[in-house]
């Protein structure tokens, strides 16, 4: 397992993309967890559930660089949240990688999607009329991807119940590439700050992360 993109955002603020390579039993021999978090790892289903629980928290832990135990918790949201320590979190797995990204002063968001054909079937379900509109006919499942993991890392971001990825997140038009930014709003919940959501390719994945210090 290591690190195969890390990504300084700003001073107190950055993302790492991590390769799940190891078994198990060794991922979790890098951890320290109370009863509550052996309870949950105990009713994951073995396989890539349990690994990409583990490697994300793996991550985490080398990410804040601290040899202390992580406490973790649950906002009234279900948002969690670090008990013990300043920064702001959030995890992402797809398939081979997870992703973690932290911020000492900003919320953040990200989220990393294995890039499949299967994304043609499902777009009008989260994306608007106004939004397929801008999709590019020549690159249509990137495209799509990207706006996807946009969404969900802004959904992270915000972590407020009822919020939906098609009626609630608007995405301004933009012309896709290799990596980019996105203009997006949220339109509920009194959320009257706009975000830019940076987006990249890796490895056959869309990554897309956001910060932002009002929401």
């Amino acid at each position: 397992m290591a690190i195969v993109l890390h990504k300084i955002i700003d001073t107190d603020t950055e993302f790492a993309i991590w390769k799940i390579e190891e078994p198990a039993e060794l991922l979790y021999s890098k951890l320290q967890l109370d009863q509550s978090e052996k309870e949950v790892y105990e009713t994951l289903s073995k396989g890539k559930r349990e690994l990409h629980w583990l490697s994300s928290r793996v991550l985490l832990r080398t990410l804040i660089n601290t040899p202390d135990f992580i406490k973790t918790g649950l906002d009234e949201h279900h948002k969690p949240y670090l008990v013990n320590f300043p920064h702001h979190f959030s995890l992402s797995h797809s398939f081979d990688y997870a992703a973690v990204m932290i911020s000492k002063s900003k919320k953040v968001g990200i989220d990393i999607e294995l890039v499949k054909d299967k994304i043609l079937r499902i777009a009008d379900k989260f994306l608007t009329p106004e939004e397929l509109s801008f999709i590019d006919p020549k690159q249509t499942v990137k495209h799509l991807y990207a706006c996807w993991a946009a969404k969900e890392a802004l959904y992270k971001l915000f972590g407020k119940k009822g919020v939906s990825l098609k009626d609630d997140i608007l995405l301004q038009p933009f012309t896709f590439d290799v990596n980019g930014t996105i203009g997006a709003s949220i339109l509920n919940n009194n959320c009257n700050t706009d975000f830019e959501i940076s987006y990249l390719q890796f490895d056959g994945y869309m990554i897309a992360h956001v910060c932002s210090e009002n929401t």
